[in-house]
């Protein structure tokens, strides 16, 4: 970087000073700089002159500019005499200036110029050809400098009064707003609290009706199941081998009532395990399960029921699958159902039926597909209602409730998994059911970091908190619903154990509430309830949790619906 000399000074008494700290405002004017930075400039040379004049210490002053990326004017005092540069001048010239670059015999005073600096040429020579102003001029300017920056100040008070006013005002503004909205907060808190406990009352009565209405299927079940079996023990007693003879006639009329027995018989056992489903009390009793065994019996039960020779069951190769661990019988009766309803419907073609992995890792897909009379749009989420059959003409000569893929739809959730079809008139149906894999039923659930247990009951707390031991880091409680909210979004629990009447907000509403959070819908949910759950069961499976009897709270029992809660919210999340 290039420098260019512009002036040079001796200061050796006071009169040099105010010399030295005139040009350097001047000089300072040349190179570009403003009023304020010429202040600054004449008032730190004018501060170390007085300290070195004091100090008797004589003194060269050389001005400078230095030019390139970094253009600064620099001031540059030499000395013979030894100097300490210690003391008020000092202090100020190192606030004042960009820079002090002290060396043996001097120092130099640096102090940035705009980048694009045009040297005032004229300014300069008259500076050099000046023996300079008096020091009443000098007096004189350095007062009318101060006037002016007296000036500033007071300019800049009186912008700092409007600007405090005008922030006093804001913050008026501000804390009205926020009582306002907090008024507002605070009433629609009470709103929701209203409507929370109003739900939780039509929850209540819509529990008692479900229950109420259970309780009658269930009632008239049993009571119209004993009559039924003795009507078809009774006609297979005559119909057998040793039996009174019979005409043709007499025969076919027994096998009528006989067929007639058994399809009410059949719908009465619908009736009573579709009660049971709904009430949450059909509970599945996982084993590892054959799955070769369960194809072969399909395949047993399903050809005698094809319609002719024109429609083959088409039973493909099992592939290598991982263990499966469910219910056997539902299992059965759920690819029974769904199989059936491919017979039924289909009067040329296939029925063809295969099991695969996925499509998650952990999960198996049961297929059936047929190419019969197909289902159209408009009916297909209808066929998985109670008692409800779509119109078609081989519907006229099929026999049926309406409860098959409503019942086996019911099953595949209790089993924690999904049944599902798609389907194209005049093409064919496909039905796919999915159910998770696990490695057996003691499986052990996953450790967790933080389980968080809401519970009115400070007892039932203590018990689930001593069940948790060795599976959670850390147990936090609440004592009620809302608490419960508050806390898991405050920590973000990897497991929730809820009771489901928990007070103020119910543990069905706690679930409904996670599952719309986006960060808390993949939670493991525990519902801990009492006797006769009635209706809650349903809506806890259908939101992906698992249920716990508050009476049966054990390390074992509650590793279990730990196990069942994770592997549900696995499968939720995963979809």
């Amino acid at each position: 970087m290039s420098t260019t000399d512009l002036l040079r000074l001796v200061i050796g008494d006071e009169r040099d000073v105010f010399l030295l700290r005139q040009r350097g405002r001047q000089v300072a004017a040349a190179a570009g700089l403003d009023g304020q930075n010429q202040i600054r400039v004449a008032t730190a040379l004018s501060d170390i002159g007085r300290e070195l004049v004091r100090e008797e210490v004589a003194t060269t002053a050389v001005f400078r500019l230095r030019r390139g990326p970094d253009p600064a004017l620099l001031v540059e005092l030499s000395w013979q005499t030894p100097v300490t540069p210690a003391g008020p001048g000092w202090d100020t010239a190192r606030r004042l200036m960009t820079d002090l670059v002290l060396t043996a015999t001097g120092v130099t005073l640096v102090k940035t110029v705009p980048q694009a600096v045009v040297l005032d040429e004229d300014l300069l020579r008259d500076l050099r050809e000046s023996t300079g102003a008096s020091a009443l001029d000098e007096l004189r300017a350095q007062n009318q400098e101060l006037l002016e920056t007296l000036e500033n100040l007071e300019a800049k008070s009186a912008e700092l009064e409007r600007l405090n006013d005008e922030l006093e005002e804001t913050n008026r503004g501000v804390v009205a707003l926020y009582q306002e909205l907090s008024d507002e907060l605070e009433q629609t808190n009470q709103g929701v609290v209203a409507l929370y406990a109003e739900l939780d009352a039509k929850s209540a009565e819509l529990r008692d009706a479900a229950a109420a209405r259970i309780r009658f299927w269930s009632n008239i079940s049993h009571e119209l199941r004993a009559p039924i079996n003795s009507v078809v023990g009774l006609t297979r007693l005559l119909a057998g081998p040793g039996g009174d003879p019979m005409t043709d006639d007499q025969r076919h009329h027994v096998d009528l009532i006989n067929e007639s027995a058994a399809t009410l018989l059949a719908l009465v056992n619908e009736l009573l395990d579709t009660a049971k489903a709904e009430s949450g009390s059909l509970k599945p009793r996982t084993a590892p399960v054959a799955l070769d065994h369960v194809i072969a019996q399909l395949r047993s039960a399903v050809r005698p029921m094809l319609r002719s020779g024109e429609v083959q069951l088409v039973v493909e190769e099992l592939p290598a699958l991982r263990p499966l661990v469910t219910d056997e019988t539902m299992l059965v009766r759920i690819l029974r159902n769904v199989l059936s309803n491919a017979v039924k419907f289909t009067k040329r073609g296939e029925i063809r039926f295969t099991a695969e992995l996925g499509p998650g890792p952990d999960e198996v897909r049961f297929v059936v597909t047929d190419t019969g009379i197909g289902i159209p749009p408009e009916e297909q989420d209808r066929v998985f209602e109670e008692f409800y059959q779509v119109p078609s003409a081989l519907q006229v000569g099929a026999s049926g409730t309406g409860l098959g893929l409503s019942y086996a739809r019911k099953l595949a959730e209790i089993l924690g998994g999904s049944l599902c079809l798609s389907s194209t008139p005049g093409v064919g149906t496909e039905v796919v059911l999915t159910l998770p894999t696990a490695k057996d039923e003691f499986a052990q659930p996953a450790p967790v970091m933080c389980a968080l247990v809401a519970d009115g009951d400070e007892k039932c707390r203590a018990r689930l908190r001593e069940a948790l031991a060795g599976l959670a880091a850390d147990v936090v409680e609440a004592e009620d619903g809302r608490s419960a909210l508050n806390l898991a979004k405050e920590r973000r629990p990897d497991l929730v154990l809820v009771s489901a009447d928990a007070p103020l907000m119910s543990g069905s509403a706690v679930l409904s509430v996670l599952r719309l959070d986006p960060d808390l819908a993949g939670v493991p949910v525990v519902i801990v309830c009492g006797d006769d759950p009635g209706g809650l069961a349903r809506s806890v499976h259908g939101l992906g949790a698992a249920m716990l009897h508050e009476a049966r709270i054990s390390p074992e029992s509650v590793g279990r619906a730990v196990r069942d809660a994770q592997l549900t919210a696995r499968r939720t999340d995963s979809r």
